[in-house]
């Protein structure tokens, strides 16, 4: 009998070890690996399952108060797991057929110094409290990583023009959210991310962020031509919209970087509706909306 998660925890970096830490122990098969380390050297993980080509990527927490992408993430890998185990759908899905001919990897949070500053404080920064305290003596907010970069500012794509953007707005220096740092993928989990996917060969990968119940598909001339198609039945089964991004919005993020390095699909689903950080009562009804989403995402 297999014991059952919590997922409404607060997933600080305690509280999601524990959860994967089960995971693993229930489902031996999950290949885990690390991508890298933050700044404060907690360290990144992946997890896979599925064969080891026609990889799709899920990649959560890029932003210290969107937590709630990551617990997204681990129980839709319980889930696949246990659809492999049991032989059983997910709603009217065969993942486990589909798990024969693709793979999936999951990243539950790329950002753990920020997630743990959001929700612990600046105590849990070590070396760099002073620097987020020099920021913000209110942590509640914070976005950024422990120096206070934006990781969703710094991937190499468009970065020059979003730079420009940030100065126009007088966004200069270190802060909880929208400062891209001085140079592209100068942060350990922005730069650690790229380099893990250029050694994996994803055919695509997903971004989750929170709020707005939308996604975002396209960055440029590189973008595939069948990435609209994909959003829009993305969109669809979850009740999203198919949005492009605006203003300080554009550039810089790790679906932009995707797209613009592999020519390969990439998009940003944003969960959620409210304001960040999303409370754990939206936590049921955003993860059966977004079901179907997830399940897709395994099989387009």
């Amino acid at each position: 009998m297999i014991n059952s998660i919590d997922y409404n925890i607060m997933p600080d970096f305690e509280q999601r070890s524990k959860i994967e830490e089960k995971l693993i122990a229930q489902f031996p098969f999950i290949k885990k690996e690390t991508v890298g380390k933050s700044l404060c050297q907690k360290p990144i993980y992946a997890y896979s399952i599925g064969e080891n080509k026609n990889k799709t990527l899920y990649v959560g927490a890029f932003h210290g108060m969107e937590w709630l992408t990551s617990i997204v993430l681990l129980k839709f890998l319980e889930q696949c797991c246990k659809s492999i185990d049991e032989n059983k759908n997910i709603l009217c899905f065969r993942i486990h057929d589909f798990l024969k001919i693709n793979g999936l990897t999951i990243i539950p949070c790329i950002n753990p110094d920020g997630v743990e500053i959001q929700i612990n404080g600046s105590k849990s920064a070590g070396k760099y409290k002073r620097i987020i305290d020099n920021i913000t003596p209110d942590t509640s907010h914070w976005q950024a990583n422990a120096r206070g970069i934006d990781l969703n500012h710094n991937f190499n794509a468009g970065w020059k023009q979003l730079k420009s953007l940030e100065i126009k707005n007088r966004i200069l220096y270190p802060s909880q959210t929208r400062y891209g740092g001085r140079a592209p993928e100068s942060e350990p989990e922005s730069s650690s991310l790229i380099n893990y996917c250029k050694t994996k060969g994803f055919s695509k990968a997903l971004a989750f962020h929170s709020q707005g119940r939308e996604i975002y598909w396209d960055f440029g001339n590189s973008t595939p031509k069948e990435s609209l198609l994909i959003a829009n039945i993305l969109a669809d089964s979850a009740k999203y919209k198919v949005s492009s991004p605006e203003g300080l919005a554009v550039g810089g993020g790790f679906k932009d970087r995707f797209i613009s390095l592999f020519k390969k699909p990439a998009f940003t689903v944003e969960i959620g509706l409210g304001k960040n950080p999303l409370p754990l009562s939206d936590f049921d009804e955003e993860y059966k909306r977004l079901m179907p989403l997830l399940c897709l995402g395994i099989i387009l």
